[in-house]
């Protein structure tokens, strides 16, 4: 079978031919991959800044953002069947029986580093015809989000974030959030209007919050059309200083950061408002060191009761709460929702665009079946 694959030591990207998968246990499952979404991890994994093929592998098969049908299950398999639509997991759980988190089902939390990753880190991926896993990996997609399954990965980003905001606002006094009410007069502002950022905001809107994003592009690029067709208001970054975004806002309660740009980021860190918290989505890349207000920050910190934090992969509940708002975000804006798919490929095509992605898009999809 086809599967697009690196080769880390050689510094290679090549679509190879792959043996196809078996079931291996009675909780198997073979999944036939339809489309396989390329993010910016795809990208930095195509220029070799990480990537860790499985155990006496000289190659990584890449693609965690995926979405499959099932074609084949195991004797023991209950949790999907012969032609369910499902989207897996990507990271799987460290070995150590110490790391809490693992042995409780929440790899995302794992606390050893020790955990393999689909498609980056010790797992080949989901880039390719087939693959076989176990069917607790598996999260039953409807069929009417056939179209858009793929971005339920990356939506799963900003569930697993809102969870931890709702989490860190329950020690406020009048606990909004504890009660699980929307989140009525709170201003939310998202760095960047890539996949992650804009899927974000959807998530926030359909929580409640009153939500901005902050990105380049100007008001006439595609992607502030997608934000104001989603009732976000999107504020240009090449007419607003940073330094002038709560004068633009107004107070800002959440800061969710789409870009990996650790200068944008510690400057809007800089004027989040009291009781605010600040969530880090983005890996940045290796680059020169910046200047930070260290002062500043930590005063603000302390003073105003700030919260920072990062989040990164997801839980099952996060996957499935993103399949939920995913049918809610299809329902309230379809044509916003499809915009984010800006380009198709088959797998033949595939390391073209991971090599050179067309600009301006937003989110490309390797069309595997």
């Amino acid at each position: 079978m086809k599967a697009i694959a690196i080769f880390p030591e050689r510094r290679a990207v090549e679509l190879i031919e792959a043996p196809a998968p078996r079931l291996a246990s009675p909780t198997d499952v073979c999944v036939r991959i339809l489309d396989v979404g390329i993010c910016g991890t795809d990208k930095e994994l195509c220029a070799f800044k990480y990537g860790t093929p499985p155990p006496g592998n000289d190659h990584l098969v890449i693609g965690h953002e995926s979405l499959g049908e099932v074609v084949e299950v195991g004797p023991a398999v209950t949790r999907v069947a012969i032609g369910d639509l499902v989207v897996p997991m990507v990271r799987r759980p460290c070995p150590h029986a110490e790391c809490l988190a693992c042995a409780a089902g929440r790899q995302d939390f794992c606390s050893t580093g020790d955990y393999t990753e689909r498609g980056i880190k010790g797992r080949h991926g989901f880039m390719t015809e087939s693959v076989v896993d176990d069917e607790r990996w598996m999260n039953p997609l409807p069929r009417a989000l056939r179209g858009v399954g793929v971005l339920v990965e990356p939506l799963t980003i900003a569930e697993k974030a809102l969870v931890q905001v709702r989490l860190v606002q329950q020690r406020l006094p009048w606990a909004r959030a504890a009660r699980g009410a929307a989140a009525s007069g709170q201003r939310a502002v998202v760095l960047g209007a890539g996949p992650v950022g804009l899927l974000g905001a959807m998530a926030l809107v359909a929580a409640g919050f009153e939500t901005f994003v902050y990105s380049l592009g100007g008001a006439a690029s595609p992607r502030a059309r997608i934000a104001r067709d989603i009732g976000v208001t999107f504020v240009e970054a090449e007419a607003v200083e940073v330094a002038a975004l709560p004068e633009r806002v107004g107070a800002i309660d959440v800061v969710y950061e789409a870009t990996g740009a650790s200068r944008l980021s510690f400057d809007v860190l800089a004027v989040l408002g009291a009781n605010g918290v600040f969530v880090f989505t983005g890996v940045p890349g290796r680059r020169a060191p910046v200047e930070v207000d260290t002062d500043l920050l930590m005063r603000n910190l302390v003073l105003k009761n700030q919260v920072v934090l990062g989040s990164v992969n997801a839980s099952r509940a996060d996957f499935e709460a993103a399949i939920r708002d995913l049918a809610i975000f299809q329902s309230r804006w379809p044509e916003a929702l499809g915009a984010l798919l800006t380009g198709r490929v088959p797998i033949d095509d595939g390391t073209e665009l991971l090599r050179d992605p067309p600009a301006g898009a937003i989110k490309n999809v390797i069309a595997v079946s």
